[in-house]
């Protein structure tokens, strides 16, 4: 966990081209980010009971694996995406390669798949609530990125879904 917030505030932002960033969001932003770390952290202290032998409950282990495997997805789209524009481009192009030859969307499902992954492995209301806050919000981000590809790229794969594999 302690990595993928490293990651996403200190070394995916220096990486990012394209457009300048709304100020205003990166406040609301932090402010929310500030807000779900104190909820989480705060259950998790100060209101989980887990028993001595949790880190070998299937729960755990199957939800640490699928949060790592989210956060690999999540990095390895993220470095497809930065290396689509050359330093100074704006224009969209159409990302290739890893989880993207099948959807539209790998990055935000490498996100959701790391949250239900942090959800299973705490199984934790407020890290539910998390988890499907991210796929509400996020989602359907997915889905627009998805019709937006299909309508502006004539050329767009059309077998490609906009964010679950084969499904949706």
């Amino acid at each position: 966990l302690c990595f993928l917030i490293y990651h996403r505030t200190f070394i995916y932002p220096f990486f990012t081209r394209g457009r300048p960033f709304p100020l205003q969001l990166l406040f609301f932003g932090t402010l929310f980010c500030i807000y779900n770390g104190f909820l989480q952290g705060y259950y998790l202290i100060y209101c989980a009971e887990y028993p001595n032998d949790w880190c070998t409950d299937i729960r755990f282990t199957s939800g640490l694996l699928l949060f790592l495997l989210g956060m690999g997805i999540n990095i390895h789209s993220d470095l497809l995406l930065r290396q689509l524009r050359k330093p100074g481009e704006v224009t969209y192009k159409i990302p290739q390669g890893g989880l993207f030859t099948y959807v539209s969307g790998a990055n935000y499902f490498g996100e959701i798949v790391e949250w239900f992954g942090f959800a299973i492995a705490t199984w934790s209301l407020p890290a539910f609530a998390f988890a499907f806050f991210t796929l509400c919000c996020i989602g359907p981000r997915a889905y627009h990125h998805h019709r937006y590809y299909l309508k502006t790229f004539t050329d767009y794969p059309k077998s490609r879904k906009a964010l679950i594999p084969f499904v949706f």
